[in-house]
């Protein structure tokens, strides 16, 4: 397709069918899918280009507010990028707060209006990764030591928070039989420590575990199997 120039304010587009189509400008070069995405609290605002007449020398401008408040507040960090996201992790931080983003672009000296997300709060919406395994053969068992996933925050201390200051969480822990091909749920609860026994000696077993929020009826994707070979 051709490239579309801008005169006075309007897209004129040609395309090679010879239909000239005029759009605004501003509608133009309007972000498309402003939108939050969250993992363990690192909360980032994406988005994509406009629908036509972006170009690389276009750049985007980031605001955000609480739910409530009349003021936006600029990104410092995000004012005139040319990335298509922004973190907003800091300016997020208290978890049980709605917010909102909003993106505008420039481009050619014409700039769009905002696009705005819609309401985020990032306690209900983060997604939480699985957990951390740590795996030591004791007398034939297994035990299992698992990590809450890390935040970003720190206490007043300057240690890191933990998930579990947030949400009530429970572990589960899959053991798989390489021989038999057969998994087995093996422990489900609170405790981060897991004994897995009667395992059979000579035998080669893979450790699974994901977590588990049951206020939020959403679980965690699983974390990568560890294997061990008993002797």
């Amino acid at each position: 397709m051709p490239p579309k120039h801008c005169f006075l304010g309007f897209l004129i587009c040609f395309f090679p069918t010879g239909v000239v189509e005029t759009q605004s400008a501003h509608e133009s070069l309007k972000p498309q899918r402003v939108h939050f995405q969250s993992r363990n609290f690192h909360n980032v605002l994406h988005w994509q280009p406009g629908r036509a007449c972006t170009s690389n020398s276009s750049i985007y401008f980031v605001q955000y507010k609480t739910y409530g408040q009349r003021q936006w507040k600029n990104k410092e960090d995000c004012w005139g990028i040319l990335e298509f996201f922004c973190d907003l992790t800091n300016e997020t931080s208290d978890i049980q707060e709605p917010y909102y983003g909003r993106v505008r672009t420039t481009s050619a000296g014409i700039h769009s209006d905002w696009t705005m997300t819609r309401r985020f709060t990032p306690w209900w919406e983060t997604r939480i990764d699985p957990p951390v395994m740590n795996i030591t053969q004791v007398n034939g068992s297994l035990l299992v030591i698992l990590h809450a996933p890390n935040l970003p925050y720190r206490d007043q201390k300057g240690k890191n928070v933990s998930i579990e200051d947030y949400y009530e969480l429970v572990y589960r822990v899959f053991i798989i039989n390489n021989s038999l091909e057969k998994e087995q749920k093996v422990y489900e609860g609170a405790g981060r420590v897991v004994e897995i026994g009667a395992l059979a000696p000579g035998s080669a077993y893979c450790v699974v575990a994901e977590i588990y929020q049951p206020m939020l009826g959403r679980r965690s994707q699983r974390s990568e199997e560890r294997c061990v070979e008993l002797p």
